[in-house]
């Protein structure tokens, strides 16, 4: 598929999500999501809440220290608990060990690239591919990742990594979380969970320089 952003990929989501819920009407489809924090997770749970069992996927090693790392780690496990109290949703969490080496060594040479160029391409390779792998492994049916979410993240070529990565096993469920207003509903649940919402994606190179 080709890394085009103007492809709808969120009335692609839609349609497949209606197919879902016709075909499973119980929830019986399961689904591994990656996500970068808890508040760009709140809208995408709340998309999902009612056609999956959902499991967060909390692998994130482009973030810039420990204490950043399990700050996100544990808003986005206090999240998973609230949404289940509010809406009945099934939400795991698995929370990926911190290995920033692994970042690092995709970003070598890298260093100076502007926000959105190789370096940014690299790290959703980085961590969409982890996904797809884990996927597999724990025998998710689905997979994808909250980035899209983000004005700032092409939806485009977050979906084509996507579906780079997928198998018969483990399908992407194809996505553009920032469509029918999905960042301002993320806005709003954080509010409503006052959760932590960080000033950069996590990474050292977009960290602002008064942080």
């Amino acid at each position: 598929m080709q890394n085009n952003q103007k492809l709808n990929y969120n009335k692609h989501c839609n349609s497949l999500l209606q197919d879902i819920i016709e075909g499973y009407p119980q929830k019986s489809q399961d689904i591994l999501l990656h996500a970068c924090c808890a508040p760009c997770s709140s809208a995408v749970l709340f998309k999902l809440k009612d056609v999956f069992k959902i499991t967060l996927f909390f692998y994130n090693p482009n973030i810039d220290t420990s204490g950043e790392y399990k700050k996100r780690e544990q808003e986005l496990k206090k999240l998973a608990v609230d949404m289940h109290r509010d809406y009945g949703a099934t939400i795991d969490v698995i929370a990926s060990p911190y290995t920033p080496e692994e970042f690092y060594c995709i970003a070598k040479g890298k260093e100076t690239c502007p926000e959105g160029g190789r370096r940014c391409k690299d790290c959703y390779k980085l961590r969409i591919k982890r996904t797809a792998d884990e996927a597999n492994e724990s025998g998710f049916k689905y997979f994808c990742s909250t980035l899209s979410l983000s004005p700032l993240k092409n939806a485009g070529l977050l979906n084509t990594i996507g579906f780079e990565n997928q198998t018969q096993k483990a399908l992407w469920l194809p996505s553009d979380f920032k469509k029918e207003n999905g960042y301002l509903k993320s806005i709003e649940l954080s509010k409503k969970y006052e959760l932590y919402r960080q000033d950069y994606c996590g990474c050292s190179f977009s960290k602002p320089e008064n942080m």
